[in-house]
């Protein structure tokens, strides 16, 4: 059974960590017979009524649990990771989806959430009628809002970038070919003028750090030419200027972006 757990707003500027780590750790303690598919970064609105610290996103891990007896355990467990991680002064929130869960209330505030500003009550009715669980853990709770649409866009497949997975993303060469990334589960994909097709023993340039794309439901890396049989990943990390990041509190803040 594949469950969606996802974090928002546990850490504030100047902190040592970010939710993207905090979600990270969290995979690295699941129950014997879970296994991590991969941990996404979601994109969520930046706008003046939204309060977040740099970037405004959210982590949600994608998770194989053999059964639902699992559930239970997990909710137990985000709760007290984040009792254990989360930083004072941020408002974090826990959502956690099973794929038995009804989907459609969920992509739809997870759509508006990357586009409008959304309540927490707007939060709440989506997790009813999906029939999930949704928890607040500390603040104003308003992470609540970037939990439950991280789950709604990772569900959704088709927004967001892998931040882990199940294969190390870290743990390509710099120069590798097009055939291992494809091999690792990743397809490559060219979104250059042209639009070749990638031949596997073409050479790949991962910017030191492979940064797939959640397209179709599954991890996408798209990548440009650098000339004949050779190319380069996207996306390359900038410097997030003012710190790493969780929600600030108040209004609709989401959550970390230590990515």
């Amino acid at each position: 059974m594949r469950v969606y757990v996802c974090f928002d707003d546990t850490d504030v500027l100047g902190a040592d960590r970010g939710t993207g780590k905090l979600v990270r750790w969290f995979t690295e303690r699941l129950p014997e017979g879970c296994t991590t598919w991969g941990v996404v970064r979601q994109q969520l609105l930046v706008h003046p009524d939204v309060p977040y610290t740099s970037h405004n996103s959210s982590g949600c891990a994608v998770i194989d649990v053999p059964d639902e007896s699992f559930l239970p355990g997990l909710a137990e467990l985000g709760a007290a990771h984040i009792a254990e991680h989360f930083m004072e002064g941020s408002d974090p929130g826990l959502c956690i989806a099973p794929e038995t869960a009804v989907f459609a209330p969920l992509i739809a505030f997870g759509n508006r959430a990357a586009i409008e500003v959304v309540t927490q009550d707007d939060a709440r009715a989506a997790a009813e009628a999906a029939g999930v669980h949704l928890s607040g853990h500390g603040g104003t709770n308003d992470g609540i809002i970037g939990a439950i649409a991280g789950v709604g866009l990772t569900a959704g497949g088709w927004t967001g970038r892998f931040v882990d997975y199940r294969v190390p993303l870290r743990g390509f060469s710099a120069i590798t070919t097009v055939g291992e990334v494809e091999a690792a589960g990743i397809t490559v994909v060219a979104v250059d003028r042209n639009v070749m097709v990638p031949k596997p023993t073409d050479t790949l340039d991962t910017q030191d750090w492979l940064r797939p794309r959640l397209w179709g439901g599954r991890p996408v890396a798209p990548v440009t030419t650098l000339g004949p049989n050779a190319w380069t990943a996207i996306g390359k990390q900038r410097d997030a200027g003012n710190g790493t990041g969780g929600g600030t509190g108040g209004g609709t803040g989401h959550g970390g972006d230590d990515w």
